[in-house]
């Protein structure tokens, strides 16, 4: 997971972004939440990867079990 977010003040004003984009891990799980499946997001953002995608929901999980 920590291969793909990163956490920069410098982009995207220091939220979790997948690494190498400007794409929140927000928008993301929001997306997700809404009911867009994964090949979705994949056909919206062709910078992604599904492993990105997958890193941003185990990232969420991490917050919520502290």
């Amino acid at each position: 997971m920590h291969d793909r977010i990163s956490i920069d003040p410098k982009i995207c004003h220091g939220q979790a972004c997948i690494k190498g984009t400007r794409i929140p891990v927000a928008q993301i799980l929001s997306m997700l939440a809404n009911g867009d499946s994964i090949d979705s997001l994949l056909n919206a953002y062709p910078s992604l990867e599904r492993e990105g995608i997958l890193a941003c929901v185990e990232y969420a999980a991490s917050l919520v079990e502290r």
